[in-house]
């Protein structure tokens, strides 16, 4: 997992996940992501973020790197030319992701637990933004933890969850999500190199967040840290949605000692109620827009008003 780069050297990634046809707000940010690399005679790559098994689908792999060379981006490394950090496929890295899971289970940096999505959602406060995930009422979160703010290494029960619920292995993940316990009050500050200054408190501004599925699938927050050190990323590029997963990966990448990049999240493509665009709004996906006969030029140029007019 331990791939030298050379220091100093810009490295990049485009990161789409293929659950359905790549919009124009991914067009925008993947277009800045690429000029960023060129403009620093960098490498950028792409990595195929397919975890999710109920809604990656091929075809859309084939769409992404088609809609994406069409859009005049290209790449150095990535699961079609290959390269030194393979394979750039997520559900091909599920032994990365184990490795760090061992390793902040052992230290008692997560737990299990039994609360499914609805659970989390209906949960007193639980306070969801809308762009965000709920903040965990803590239900399954040990009662108690060691001095010092030092975590145990071997499960401790939970409020609400029965001792025959405890897991009693530990070598697999399957059957529980796994959360990462936050430091509750601790403030996370990071700079962001578009947004600038950002402080996020942790319990307040997010809570306890899952990174590994009770489908025995590695959660985004833990994957996307594990990729992006071991490729070596010295700079994110992603929508601005995304903020608060900084701030829950920063936590990460200090807990499993891997370098933190830099950050750059880019301003979002809205439409007309002001909700943030996604891969449901079809209208508005490059390959549409292509259909219309829309140039790369335009895509990538276009305001969100003249994006929108087009989509009604």
């Amino acid at each position: 997992m331990s791939q030298q780069f050379n220091l100093g050297q810009y490295r990049g990634r485009l990161a789409p996940s293929p659950t359905g046809l790549l919009h124009v707000g991914h067009a925008r940010t993947f277009w800045i992501a690429a000029q960023r690399a060129a403009e620093r005679r960098g490498t950028l790559f792409l990595r195929n973020e397919d975890l999710d098994p109920q809604r990656c689908r091929t075809e859309f792999v084939d769409a992404m790197i088609e809609d994406l060379h069409w859009l005049g981006i290209s790449w150095q490394e990535g699961p079609d030319c290959g390269g030194p950090c393979a394979p750039y496929t997520q559900s091909e890295r599920r032994d990365f992701y184990l490795q760090s899971w061992k390793r902040l289970r052992k230290i008692g940096a997560i737990y299990p637990c039994t609360c499914s999505r609805k659970d989390v959602a209906l949960a007193a406060g639980a306070p969801n933004d809308g762009d965000d995930e709920p903040i965990y009422s803590g239900k399954c979160r040990p009662a108690s933890s060691l001095p010092g703010g030092a975590r145990p290494s071997t499960p401790l029960r939970a409020r609400g969850t029965d001792e025959a619920s405890v897991p009693t292995r530990t070598d697999e993940p399957a059957g529980f999500n796994w959360r990462f316990r936050i430091p509750d009050g601790e403030e996370i500050c990071f700079d962001d190199l578009h947004l600038g200054s950002q402080r996020m408190l942790a319990g307040r501004d997010f809570g306890d967040f899952i990174v590994w599925r009770r489908d025995d699938v590695p959660a985004y927050q833990l994957a996307v840290v594990v990729d992006d050190a071991a490729m070596g990323i010295t700079e994110v590029v992603r929508g601005a949605d995304l903020l608060k997963s900084t701030a829950r990966q920063i936590l990460l990448y200090r807990v499993l000692g891997l370098p933190i990049p830099d950050f750059y999240h880019c301003d979002l493509v809205r439409d007309d109620m002001g909700v943030r665009l996604a891969k449901h709004h079809d209208s508005l996906s490059i390959r549409k827009l292509r259909e219309m006969g829309w140039s790369p030029e335009r895509v990538r140029e276009a305001d969100s008003s003249q994006i929108l007019r087009c989509g009604r």
